[in-house]
């Protein structure tokens, strides 16, 4: 038999074991709204080829963003991974190497995590960057975390224009850990004013660029007013493609950056896994979460990679780590380090060049249509227009037709009145015959 169920019997001989009086007790710690009473609505026993064959009819409703004309956006982008990327990660030693618990034996390992967080820190404007992390909503969380360590204070401020994964991320960390997040209201029109919300009680201020609506802002002044307040500037960034075109967040000031590196390397995948960036200042380096692989030379003088700092809890005593992050995305890491070598410096400038040539396109189309307006005058590959009326439905007629038109914002704020926006992203993947059909679908569901 492939599945070997447990019998009553085995089941009552172990709880006898463990002294508890039934398998529900086994989840006293779960509060009563998270528990669901009943059984699912899914059939009680199928055999293999019936389960495969539920499953794929399933599988069949789906609209996979690289079978259509595809604007997704709002953190996750559709970009062309070059074949030599997955070929060369999908080498054995590439495929299954693992966190180095012996560091150093692990030449080859440590050095991939050097280059990448050479690259990381060079896009980012930084004078250092970890080995990566989970994703971009964690390394948000972890930079606020961070920020309090550094500051000695507790209060954060989370812009508007944050993604609300990334704000919601912050906020269970700080339930945890005693922090005080002050979040905001989403902004899609105009950009808000947070330079005037610092005091000397904020920790740090984080903002998105190019923020969840599309935004490009220069953040030097909100930098100006927080050191001011001797409070940080934590900067997010969703679509890394954009560091290849707008300015970085190290030019203007900025303390932390946290990334989401996906856009590089690293296919949609249906929502993972991702890779999270981390960057900052040289002088925060000890507060760091994560670990930095460091270059060096051996006693015969020969250049080598050690793991120069690992602050997380499985290397030190729990309480002196900085982050209970238990590993890096490396295969992730190092399919975004492929990526960007290939690419070189001309070459991502140039492809977030076209990126953006092509959403100033397909956005001035849709500007044109009747009742669309568009919210976001400056903006890097993706834009927010206001519809004439729902953009739910909208999209949903789009995708019967062939086209994922973009997200709603009401997807990603349900109460928040923002039902007639559309968030679009442009990237180089999208064709003229794909703008067409986005415009000429809007143009047709909206009438």
């Amino acid at each position: 038999m492939r599945y070997l169920p447990l019998t009553e019997a085995d089941r009552a001989a172990m709880l006898a074991e463990i002294g508890a009086p039934s398998i529900d007790a086994l989840f006293a710690d779960v509060p009563p709204a998270a528990q669901v009473k009943g059984l699912f609505d899914l059939p009680r026993a199928m055999g293999e080829i019936e389960v495969e064959r539920a499953l794929s009819r399933l599988a069949a409703k789906n609209l996979p963003a690289g079978a259509a004309a595809s604007f997704l956006g709002c953190g996750a982008y559709r970009h062309h991974i070059p074949a030599s990327v997955d070929h060369l990660i999908q080498r054995g030693e590439f495929l299954t190497s693992y966190t180095p618990y012996q560091p150093e034996i692990s030449q080859g390992t440590l050095q991939a995590l050097f280059e990448f967080q050479t690259q990381v820190a060079l896009i980012t404007g930084m004078d250092v960057a970890n080995a990566s992390m989970y994703d971009g909503a964690t390394s948000c969380a972890e930079a606020v975390m961070m920020a309090n360590r550094l500051t000695h204070r507790k209060k954060a401020i989370l812009a508007g224009d944050l993604h609300p994964h990334y704000r919601d991320t912050a906020l269970t960390y700080a339930r945890f850990a005693g922090a005080d997040i002050a979040t905001r209201s989403p902004h899609p029109d105009v950009p808000e004013d947070i330079a005037s919300l610092v005091s000397e009680d904020v920790s740090c201020v984080v903002v998105q660029n190019p923020g969840v609506f599309g935004h490009v802002y220069d953040l030097a002044p909100l930098a100006e007013a927080c050191h001011r307040q001797g409070a940080l500037l934590i900067v997010v960034v969703t679509e890394v493609v954009s560091l290849g075109l707008v300015k970085s967040p190290g030019e203007m000031d900025a303390d932390i950056v946290a990334a989401e590196g996906q856009s590089l390397g690293n296919a949609l995948s249906f929502g993972g896994p991702y890779v999270g960036l981390f960057a900052t200042r040289e002088k925060f380096v000890r507060q760091m979460p994560g670990r930095l692989a460091g270059e060096t030379r051996d006693v015969e003088g020969r250049r080598g990679w050690v793991l120069t700092l690992s602050t997380r809890e499985q290397h030190i005593r729990r309480e002196k780590a900085t982050s209970n992050i238990c590993t890096n995305s490396g295969l992730c890491a190092l399919a975004f380090t492929i990526h960007l070598a290939l690419l070189g410096e001309a070459g991502f400038t140039r492809l977030a060049a076209i990126n953006h040539a092509r959403a100033v396109g397909v956005a001035e189309q849709a500007a044109a249509l009747p009742g669309v307006q568009l919210l976001t005058p400056t903006f890097f590959n993706e834009f927010t227009l206001r519809l004439p009326r729902a953009a739910a439905p909208a999209v949903d007629a789009l995708a019967a037709r062939g086209v994922l038109a973009g997200v709603p914002a009401s997807r990603l704020w349900p109460s928040a009145g923002l039902d007639n926006l559309l968030i679009v992203a442009v990237t180089e993947l999208n064709t003229d015959e794909d703008a067409a059909a986005l415009i000429a679908g809007l143009r047709e569901v909206l009438r």
